[in-house]
């Protein structure tokens, strides 16, 4: 089963992209963030076409989440019930193939001393209960998505430069370790403990074509997938494209 993450940076604009890689990858489930599209503006029936079910959860300009698979797409829940009436269309959770997946758009936070983190941090409260919740319910989970969190230096292009900012921050590296302290694994460092694998590159200064990254795109699982799990893979042809999304699509696969 392979399940794949993909921040798309607009839909509208890379929904050309999403299907050549649909057809050329043929993932199990794809879950995509930054949709930038209303509820009713999503290419259901162009997916549909080619033979994909969907769900999302829509929102014009900012945020939006969709799951996308062959397979039936079952008991769909959105939003976090800690935060009832945040309008943030940022969480959709659903069980696809006996899997239960969680594709979260997480709040970027903007600086640590701005009004959006304090956003940040309770979100990151909010998400780790429901996400303890669903373990509860579920021996096959999977939490993925885009974090703008890097975990850790070897997982930022330059630790110092980057030391205490947003995105590398020590509360935010607090803030995933919670999820983990759930019981989760890291995917991609149980194939790949060390190096780099950068998933986020600034369109500026060209940072892609030097290599010069972040990795906050993550897909964080539950021990019955970790001890399926064959490989994870960070597809950075589909970032090379003319007209690309900032972040790579990551790909995990598990013998299931």
């Amino acid at each position: 089963m392979k399940i794949t993450t993909w921040n798309v940076n607009s839909l509208n604009v890379r929904l050309p992209q999403v299907q050549n890689w649909l057809a050329d990858c043929q993932p199990d489930v794809l879950c995509l963030q930054e949709l930038k599209l209303d509820q009713d503006k999503f290419p259901a029936a162009a997916l549909q076409m080619m033979g994909w079910q969907t769900a999302w959860s829509g929102q014009k300009t900012y945020n939006g989440v969709a799951i996308i698979s062959r397979r039936p797409i079952e008991d769909v829940h959105t939003g976090l019930p800690a935060l009832p009436d945040d309008p943030q269309r940022r969480v959709i959770a659903a069980t696809v193939g006996g899997v239960r997946v969680i594709n979260v758009y997480c709040v970027n936070g903007e600086a640590l001393d701005s009004p959006k983190f304090q956003y940040k941090k309770e979100w990151f409260a909010a998400l780790t209960e429901f996400v303890r919740s669903e373990l509860a319910r579920h021996d096959k989970l999977v939490l993925l998505g885009d974090f703008n969190i890097a975990p850790a230096d070897a997982d930022c292009y330059d630790p110092e430069k980057w030391r205490e900012q947003i995105h590398c921050s020590s509360v935010e590296r607090e803030w995933f370790k919670n999820l983990l302290d759930l019981g989760l694994t890291d995917s991609l460092r149980q194939i790949h403990p060390e190096g780099a694998f950068y998933t986020w590159f600034d369109y500026r200064g060209a940072m892609f074509q030097r290599g010069l990254g972040l990795r906050i795109d993550h897909l964080l699982i539950s021990p019955a997938l970790s001890a399926a799990l064959q490989d994870v893979q960070v597809d950075l042809d589909a970032r090379g494209q003319e007209r690309p999304s900032d972040h790579a699509p990551v790909t995990a696969t598990f013998d299931l």
